[in-house]
């Protein structure tokens, strides 16, 4: 399984579309670091909606980090929200399991 990486200047379909290709699972992307509200524009880059504050830059993970990490590892490089859920985008993951068996669930 290849890594997986990503920058402020990928748009926010690539990342989603990337993800799954990667590991298989969905990614639901946010406006705010709570996950509270709307969803990102899909046409939108990283960098665009990144937290005043946040430094951004470049991320790469691999699918034995556990869900919950990633998910805070994109707080807090880029302060906005992801969740990472099943392959048909019905159910969050769980944030004990990896990436890779998130792509499996």
């Amino acid at each position: 399984m290849a890594d997986f990486k990503l920058d402020g200047r990928m748009k926010v379909k690539s990342l989603k579309a990337e993800f799954k290709k990667c590991f298989g699972a969905s990614l639901r992307v946010y406006k705010s670091e709570t996950c509270k509200g709307a969803f990102a524009d899909d046409d939108a880059t990283l960098a665009s909606i990144r937290a005043e504050g946040k430094k951004g830059g470049e991320l790469v993970v691999g699918g034995n980090l556990k869900v919950g990490n990633f998910e805070k590892k994109i707080a807090e490089l880029y302060g906005i929200g992801v969740q990472v859920a099943n392959p048909a985008d019905t159910a969050l993951s769980s944030n004990d399991i990896t990436l890779a068996a998130a792509g499996r669930e």
